[in-house]
């Protein structure tokens, strides 16, 4: 489904400030794959992201998704096949605009419509509806609201279901609990996993929280400058633990993990 062959990534080459971002990335994940990422500060996790969706073209290496190459495809069409949630809520939705508008942008787009005089019709102001209804929030009585009236877990729920409306070929999706409170972050963590799961959508998932990462989805992958370090599933991830994990990437680094959040997150728990 998605597959990257020796991504390579400097920015500012040549100056004090050169940054080797990705340092020869080659990953595979199969349809339906759920891979969690960690790693710290500067260990190129948002840059993979930002490589995938097409933010910068790769100094070299390719990047195929479903067969077909798109190292040099624009992030607007990429943007039709894959989703992508931020770690701010506030990214991902239009403020002034209305909860129906917005998902309405978002169907729109990802089904191809071009023209700006595309309407939605009552069969899909429907859909909205009880897709906002599955979310248990009380959303879909609120569909005329700004969202800009939405607390931070509604925004990002609500984004959450603007990137799967029409079922996306990649979903990406970058620390987009970390700005909440910890029992918001377990229902969107809980939502997110039921969506992905209903839908089959092939998934990456950066996160902090050590117990998220080996609980959610079916591999976990460490980052550490610029370059995957260690690469997890199975048997093998089933039975490893938070300090094993830990010890895996010590090992495998050469050094131990120094990022404060993720060392903290080892006393959190993910949602069931």
């Amino acid at each position: 489904m998605l597959e990257l062959n020796q991504v390579k990534k400097t920015f500012n080459p040549g100056t004090v400030n050169e940054k080797k971002a990705l340092t020869g990335i080659d990953l595979k994940l199969d349809q339906g794959d759920f891979v969690t990422i960690v790693g710290s500060n500067g260990a190129g996790k948002s840059t993979l992201f930002n490589a995938i969706a097409g933010s910068f073209i790769p100094d070299s290496g390719s990047i195929r998704l479903d067969g077909k190459d798109i190292t040099f495809w624009p992030d607007y069409k990429r943007s039709k096949t894959i989703g992508r949630l931020f770690q701010d809520p506030l990214k991902g939705t239009a403020p002034s605009m209305t909860i129906e508008e917005n998902l309405a942008l978002a169907y729109l787009r990802a089904s191809g419509h071009t023209s700006p005089f595309s309407r939605i019709s009552k069969a899909e102001r429907e859909l909205f509806r009880s897709r906002l209804a599955a979310l248990g929030l009380g959303l879909e009585d609120r569909m005329k609201q700004p969202v800009g009236l939405l607390s931070g877990g509604q925004r990002q729920a609500l984004t959450l279901l603007m990137a799967t409306l029409v079922t996306p070929k990649l979903l990406l999706l970058d620390e987009h609990t970390a700005a909440l409170d910890p029992a918001t972050a377990d229902k969107v963590l809980a939502l997110t996993r039921s969506i992905v799961a209903e839908n089959n959508i092939t998934c990456l998932m950066i996160t902090h929280n050590m117990n998220a990462a080996l609980e959610l989805g079916n591999r976990t992958i460490m980052m550490d400058a610029g370059h995957i370090v260690l690469d997890i599933g199975g048997e093998e991830r089933a039975h490893m633990t938070v300090d094993g994990l830990l010890e895996r990437f010590a090992r495998d680094a050469g050094h131990k993990m120094d990022n404060d959040r993720i060392l903290l997150s080892k006393t959190q728990t993910a949602a069931h």
